[in-house]
């Protein structure tokens, strides 16, 4: 395979400054954009829109500490044992996150956000306006082990 590499475009701002795995919506944070490679404009008719979804490196994860296999989520032996392309879990093989967040406001360089689940100086790697035509077709469904892990993320 052809290696991949990416610059990020900017940083998260966050008033969490550790990595742990509940209650992301008591913190405020935004998303800063480059200065030298990006001007102010760059986030022009974003406030347009009520979400965004945001792509980030998760780079606090050591690399011992990668999963390529199957694993209880949270390490919580009541749930199934899952691979990890089957969680949601931080110790991802390229430690991409991704979230879809309330879009607050924008001001200049910075988008101010909330539910935004990366600490303080987590590199971003993306912003794109959520488009209810993206939102899954048609029913979904989900285990209710990952049911049970969400209850207190948000909170």
């Amino acid at each position: 395979m052809k290696p991949v590499q990416m610059t990020p475009i900017g940083l998260v701002r966050s008033t969490r400054k550790e990595v742990s795995d509940d209650d992301w919506d008591r913190e405020q944070s935004r998303v800063e954009l480059d200065a030298a490679r990006f001007s102010e404009d760059a986030f022009a008719g974003l406030s347009d829109f009520s979400h965004v979804e945001v792509l980030f490196y998760m780079d606090q994860v050591r690399p011992d500490k990668i999963e390529t296999s199957a694993r209880h989520p949270r390490n919580n032996p009541y749930w199934p044992k899952v691979g990890i392309f089957a969680q949601r879990g931080k110790n991802r093989p390229n430690q991409i996150g991704a979230t879809i967040c309330r879009l607050l406001k924008v001001e200049g360089r910075s988008l101010y956000l909330e539910g935004l689940d990366a600490v303080d100086a987590t590199p971003v790697l993306d912003v794109k306006p959520w488009v209810a035509e993206f939102a899954p077709r048609g029913s979904t469904c989900q285990p209710s082990w990952i049911t049970e892990l969400m209850k207190g993320y948000w909170r």
